[in-house]
């Protein structure tokens, strides 16, 4: 199960490399996030125009970094670099086999920080412009008020409600989207926590399996060795000195104890690992829950999107309305142009005949 918007997400290059990330202790000395090289790959999200670095260590990412213009990329050496990711509070380093290779990454990583930078420009340019189509009625609606008909009055008090309502609309918008931006990241990062988890109790369940059949074979061995010695002990004492010396009896002695020792030793061990498989099985549910959280998150993910694509296409039939208003408007304001006009060379032919 993975987050709705990996889906659409595109690996666009990828490369091997070993991953280090700075000691958050000391902000000096690298920390291997990785124990052998591991595949880099950038991502595309076309949807939402984003790119991220993302590289998976088993089933934990250990890369998780979304690309922003003020990233750099810095080489410190002819075969590693590293960058800052604010957001993760981090800095990341890679480690090449080659210099061709740190090379390619350093110019990857120029090319999408740019394509980051053009589509963020993009779309400010594109909220300007409609900030803009929004205030554009301003100015006419002050010279529309100078005339006295009711007709214009009530277009003009009808667009400046459109404005009000558009900008609540886009503030809305905007919030859900930037709900739908944090669901999505916290159900990734809950999704790498949870498989990380799966992975090492699994691992934790077959070795404690394995053990218990071993621990319990060396215990009925041991039984049977006992039961052997106890055996020969008991002849011993029973024919007196047709058997061996006094010495092997107490050497038998001895080793019976400390067979014994050792079964209660491996006894106490076979009680922990059932123990460590009772609490496994715990947190296997505690796992379960975990996964219905995360699908009810995607549902309301879900929803999320319907939402905002409806608040979308409300937004844009507010906004074909408001057209037609404005050039409702602008029609009869060219008319009355057109009246006034009339009006005053009706004016000026009165004044012509009182003259005369």
């Amino acid at each position: 199960m993975f987050p709705l918007h990996r889906e659409r997400e595109q690996p666009i290059f990828s490369t091997r490399a070993h991953v280090f990330q700075i000691d958050p202790a000391t902000k000096r000395t690298w920390i291997p996030a990785s124990k052998h090289a591991v595949t880099v790959s950038f991502f595309y999200d076309a949807n939402r125009h984003a790119y991220r670095i993302i590289s998976v260590g088993g089933t934990k990412a250990i890369i998780n970094s979304i690309v922003s213009p003020n990233m750099t990329f810095t080489k410190t050496s002819q075969k590693f670099g590293q960058w800052a990711d604010s957001r993760a509070n981090t800095v990341y380093g890679l480690g090449f086999a080659t210099e061709q290779q740190l090379h390619q990454f350093a110019e990857r990583f120029k090319e999408v920080k740019e394509a980051v930078r053009l589509a963020r420009e993009k779309s400010q340019d594109k909220m300007e412009l409609s900030t803009a189509a929004l205030n554009i009625a301003a100015p006419q609606v002050d010279q529309s008020e100078v005339i006295s008909a009711n007709g214009p009055e009530d277009k003009l008090f009808r667009s400046q409600s459109a404005d009000i309502t558009l900008s609540s609309e886009k503030e809305r918008i905007k919030k859900m989207l930037s709900e739908g931006s944090i669901c999505e990241m916290n159900l990734e990062a809950e999704l790498f926590t949870l498989q990380d988890s799966n992975a090492k109790l699994v691992a934790a369940l077959h070795e404690a399996n394995a053990n218990v059949e071993q621990w319990k074979k060396q215990l009925a061995a041991y039984q049977e060795e006992t039961d052997r010695l106890r055996d020969q002990v008991a002849d011993l004492e029973a024919h007196g000195g047709q058997g061996p010396s006094d010495m092997l009896k107490d050497e038998l002695t001895q080793s019976l104890e400390e067979l014994e020792n050792l079964l209660k030793a491996k006894d106490g061990e076979i009680r922990i690992l059932q123990s460590k498989k009772s609490n496994f099985h715990e947190l296997e549910q505690e796992r379960e829950e975990a996964i219905h959280r995360l699908q009810e998150l995607e549902m309301r993910n879900v929803e999320l999107e319907r939402r905002v694509q409806s608040a979308e296409q409300t937004l844009v039939s507010a906004l074909e309305d408001r057209e037609r208003a404005e050039n409702e408007v602008q029609r009869v304001a060219q008319i009355l142009d057109v009246k006034i006009f009339d009006l005053n060379d009706l004016r000026q032919s009165l004044v012509k005949l009182i003259n005369k």
